[in-house]
C-alpha cells in the first residue's frame, strides 16, 4: 500500500490493518521457515514495509496531536 492510501484511512482502520498485516507476516515467515517455496517471496518485504509505513503514520499523527495540545496551552 502506498502512503497516500494509508493517510486516507481512519485511525481505527489503521490499527485493524496493522493487526491484519502482522498476522499475515507471521504466516509468511512460518511458511518460509518450513522450507516451503513462496509464490511471491517479495510479499514478505512488502508486508514489512507496509507495517513500517502504518507505524510511522500513526506515530506522526500522535506527535502532531501532542504539539497542538502544547500550543493551545
Amino acid at each position: 500500500m502506498k502512503i497516500n492510501e494509508l493517510r486516507e484511512i481512519g485511525k481505527e482502520n489503521l490499527k485493524s490493518k496493522l493487526v491484519e498485516l502482522k498476522k499475515e507476516l507471521i504466516v509468511l515467515n512460518a511458511k518460509r521457515a518450513r522450507g516451503t517455496t513462496l509464490e511471491k517471496p517479495a510479499l514478505i518485504r512488502n508486508t514489512r514495509r507496509t507495517i513500517a509505513r502504518i507505524l510511522t503514520l500513526m506515530n506522526s499523527k500522535n506527535q502532531t496531536q501532542s504539539v497542538e495540545v502544547v500550543k493551545k496551552k
